[in-house]
């Protein structure tokens, strides 16, 4: 993949990551603020298909985003180059898709 189109998706996965963290967050301060609990909130959040749409754009955007970032740290300190690399980056985008998607399905499933 180009050097451009990366700088692009990392930049609109940032985007999408600052405007979903500031929700997660205010949530759960808001809910712990409420007296909530934690299973409190997950019986909340449990079925919700606004809630797992929200957190699958999440994982989606944090799997993007943190292996291009990753990529140009092991480029600029590590000198790793080449198609190794950017297959370990895909590799490891592609773990963390799997997971947070796991971990979305969880919420909502709970």
């Amino acid at each position: 993949m180009s050097p451009a189109r990366l700088f692009l998706l990392q930049r609109a996965s940032a985007a999408v990551l600052a405007v979903a963290v500031l929700v997660h967050l205010a949530t759960i301060l808001l809910a712990v603020r409420g007296g909530l609990t934690a299973g409190e909130i997950l019986g909340r959040t449990a079925g919700n298909p606004a809630w797992l749409a929200f957190y699958v754009l999440f994982v989606v955007a944090a799997s993007i985003h943190a292996p291009i970032g990753l990529r140009a740290i092991l480029r600029e300190w590590a000198r790793w180059r080449g198609r190794s690399c950017d297959v370990a980056m895909a590799l490891f985008a592609a773990l963390l898709l799997l997971l947070g998607l796991r971990a979305a399905w969880a919420v909502y499933a709970a």
